[in-house]
């Protein structure tokens, strides 16, 4: 095994721990999206027409894509608390890799996201939400969802280290919740006023969004939306490269520098 490899499961089991100490926030990022489903599919949903098709079989592949898109906060968060209170300090003086504490604390993230995304997936099923494609459909899609979680999670980790402070990190967090609003997550996009609809198609949450239901047999992209949403796969695949390619070294490099 490599050192980095070796380093990495250490800082994956660390990261594990520190979840199994503070389960009331996974119990909570875990619940709220199925509330969501169940207010906004049963509050809102009488009131949105969706031609030939349930607003809560809309709505529950936009939650799955919105839970991946918050690994955002909480990588922010957590690279914040570490910095904030010299836990990073401590780990730069032990002889391992300086990407094992970011690759760790990711690796755990996408377990423990995966594990969480169940509990909505069977509410979604009651509330009338299907797979229509077929087990290929599914496992693509929920490969897209784990990229989204992966790409979300490092970004938000450069974040976290650039802000160096538990405050600001909260603050920037809870403006990251209106990135699902500004997308198709919630409602489709074709009926917003142009400039809107072109913000909301270029968000790469709409992108994921598009191909997790397309991928499930749900609804089809729009012909005229934007190119990340009218080609979604290939859309989210970019979105999500883009974001690793941009922020994994720099988060990287943040650690090596022990946030400077």
């Amino acid at each position: 095994m490599t050192s980095l490899a070796y380093d990495s499961t250490a800082m994956f089991g660390r990261q594990l721990q520190r979840i199994k100490h503070a389960p009331g926030v996974l119990i909570l990022t875990q619940t709220m999206p199925i509330s969501m489903l169940l207010f906004f599919g049963y509050v809102f949903g009488s009131a949105l027409a969706m031609p030939g098709e349930d607003y809560r079989a809309y709505l529950v592949p936009g939650l799955l894509v919105a839970t991946a898109a918050n690994g955002l906060m909480t990588g922010m968060f957590q690279a914040a608390q570490d910095s904030h209170r010299g836990v990073m300090d401590r780990l730069r003086t032990l002889p391992m890799s300086r990407a094992a504490v970011p690759v760790g604390q990711s690796a755990a993230d996408l377990l423990t996201t995966a594990l969480g995304m169940v509990p909505l997936i069977l509410v979604g099923l009651a509330v009338g939400w299907r797979v229509d494609s077929g087990p290929l459909g599914a496992l693509g899609a929920f490969g897209l969802l784990m990229l989204l979680r992966l790409a979300a999670t490092w970004t938000g980790l450069f974040l976290g280290l650039a802000t160096r402070s538990e405050e600001a990190a909260g603050q920037l967090g809870s403006a990251t919740f209106m990135l699902p609003l500004l997308s198709n997550a919630y409602i489709p996009t074709d009926r917003l006023p142009g400039w809107l609809r072109a913000i909301a198609e270029w968000n790469p949450i709409s992108a994921v969004a598009s191909a997790v239901r397309d991928l499930c047999g749900n609804a089809a992209p729009a012909a005229d939306a934007a190119w990340p949403v009218a080609h979604p796969v290939a859309g989210s695949l970019a979105w999500c490269g883009f974001l690793l390619l941009v922020f994994v070294p720099l988060a990287v490099r943040r650690y090596a520098n022990n946030g400077r």
